[in-house]
C-alpha cells in the first residue's frame, strides 16, 4: 500500500500540532490510508492526539533553533548546529530517499524541514511543504549566519525541490519555493463544552480561567506564591510545564486558585488540549503560530510576552490584533506574578469583528489526497533527473565566535 510520509520539525510543539491536524483530516477522508511520521518531536504528542493509526519513527529532520527555555535561545549555537546538519544534507537525503522507496511513499509532506524535499526529489516522489515560515528566513536574521556562507543557499536549494508549498497566514520566507498556495489557518478546535471540561478536570468555574502555555521547554522562575494571591482569576498549569519552571514542579499553595492538570490523565479522560484552551478565558504564553491559531479557533484571548530573537515574533505580534484579543506582559511582570492588571486590560477588549477561516487542515488534506491520487508519471516533471542529489556544500563548519 502506498504511503504518505510526513517530515515534521522537532522545534517546539507548533509544527507537530498542525501536522497532526492535517493527518487527522486525511484519516477522516481515508481511514485506511498508511501514514508514516518522521520527526524528533515527542512521540507522546502524536500517540495522544492522532485519531487513527500512523507509524512513528524518530529522526532529526532539522535543527531548528537552540532554546535555552521557552523565552530564550542561543543564536550562535543555532547556526553552528544548523550548518553541522546541512553540510551533510546530500548524505541524509540519500538515506531518506532509500527509506521512501522502501516504504512505497507516494507523497511526502514537510512542515517544514528542507530534508523532506531533498529526499523526495531524489526518490522521485512528489512533495508538499506546509508552514508559516521557512528556516532560511529565520537564520538569515542572525548576524552569525555570515560564518556559514553556504547554509542559506543549501536550505533554499532543498526548498526549491518541493512541488508545492502551502503557506499559512502570518508567514515569512517562501521565496525559494517555485509554487506557493495560500491556505487558511490550521488550528485545533475544541469539541467539548467549557462545562464538560471543568467538570471532568475538577476545575472551578466561578472565575475567569487563565491557562499557562509555554510548550515543552517551560519557563523558569515564575512566582507561584504571587500568582496564588490573585483572587479574580483561576490560573491553570498543565503537567508537561512544571509550575515555576523546568527544574522541578513547585506545588501551588493549598487552597489557592492555582491548579495543575495532569495532561496525560486529561487525554485519558477524553479531554484534549484544545478543549482546555477553549474552556479558558485567556492563555498566558509566548507568541507562536500554534497557540495563536488555537486561541483564534476557540475565541480565547492571548496574554503574551517576548520570546528572544526570533523574526517570526515580529510578524505574529504585528498581525495578532486583527484576529484575536491580545495584550503584552513584560518579563518582569510575568515572572513576578503581576498578571492581574494585564488580564483585566486584555479581557476588556472587544473581539475583532471578523474571524478568519481555520479549516486549513481540511484544505491541506484535500490537496495531499489529490497528489496521492494523481497518476505517478504526471506527478512531477523530470522524474529521471531526480536521482541526482544536490551538490554537497563545503565541509568546513563555522566558528561560533
Amino acid at each position: 500500500m502506498s504511503s504518505i510520509v510526513f517530515y515534521v520539525s522537532g522545534h517546539g510543539f507548533g509544527h507537530a500540532s498542525r501536522a497532526i491536524e492535517v493527518i487527522n483530516a486525511i484519516l477522516v477522508k481515508r481511514p485506511d490510508q498508511r501514514i508514516i511520521v518522521r520527526t524528533a518531536a515527542a512521540r507522546w504528542l502524536f500517540d495522544l492526539t492522532i485519531r487513527g493509526r500512523a507509524a512513528f519513527s524518530s529522526l532529526e529532520t532539522d535543527t531548528g533553533v537552540v532554546q535555552v527555555d521557552s523565552l530564550n535561545l542561543d543564536e550562535a549555537e543555532s547556526i553552528r548546529r544548523a550548518w553541522s546538519f546541512y553540510q551533510e544534507l546530500p548524505t541524509r537525503a540519500s538515506a531518506e530517499a532509500r527509506f521512501l522507496r522502501e516504504q512505497q511513499a507516494s507523497v511526502v509532506v514537510g512542515d517544514i524541514p528542507p530534508l523532506a524535499f531533498a529526499a523526495a526529489y531524489e526518490a522521485g516522489v512528489p512533495s508538499i511543504a506546509i508552514g508559516n515560515f521557512t528556516w532560511d528566513w529565520i537564520y538569515a536574521d542572525y548576524p552569525r549566519v555570515r560564518l556559514a556562507p553556504h547554509l542559506l543557499p543549501t536550505i533554499r536549494a532543498a526548498y526549491a525541490r518541493a512541488g508545492l508549498a502551502l503557506r499559512l497566514p502570518m508567514h515569512g520566507g517562501f521565496e525559494a519555493f517555485k509554487q506557493v498556495q495560500d491556505i487558511p489557518f490550521i488550528a485545533r478546535h475544541a469539541t467539548k463544552t467549557k462545562e464538560e471540561v471543568l467538570k471532568t478536570l475538577k476545575l472551578p468555574g466561578d472565575k475567569p480561567i487563565v491557562l499557562v502555555s509555554f510548550g515543552g521547554y517551560g519557563v523558569d522562575g515564575l512566582d507561584v506564591e504571587e500568582l496564588a494571591r490573585i483572587k479574580k482569576y483561576t490560573v491553570v498549569f498543565t503537567s508537561n510545564v512544571p509550575v515555576g519552571g523546568r527544574g522541578g514542579a513547585t506545588p501551588p499553595p493549598a487552597g489557592s486558585r492555582v491548579h495543575v492538570v495532569d495532561e496525560y490523565r486529561m487525554h485519558q479522560s477524553g479531554i484534549r488540549y484544545e478543549d482546555l484552551v477553549g474552556a479558558a478565558d485567556a492563555v498566558a504564553t509566548k507568541p507562536g503560530y500554534g497557540i495563536i491559531a488555537e486561541c483564534l479557533a476557540n475565541r480565547t484571548a492571548l496574554l503574551y510576552t517576548s520570546r528572544g530573537h526570533f523574526i517570526e515574533y515580529d510578524v505574529l505580534v504585528e498581525q495578532m490584533p486583527a484576529v484575536l484579543r491580545s495584550a503584552f506582559i513584560s518579563h518582569a511582570d510575568l515572572f513576578a506574578g503581576k498578571w492581574e492588571a494585564h488580564l483585566d486590560r486584555l479581557l476588556a477588549q472587544k473581539a475583532p469583528k471578523e474571524k478568519p477561516a481555520t479549516d486549513g487542515a481540511d484544505v491541506a488534506a484535500e490537496l495531499i489526497i489529490q497528489a496521492l491520487d494523481m497518476p505517478r508519471r504526471g506527478r512531477r516533471a523530470k522524474g529521471a533527473a531526480a536521482k541526482t542529489p544536490p551538490k554537497a556544500p563545503p565541509k568546513a563548519p563555522p566558528k561560533a565566535g
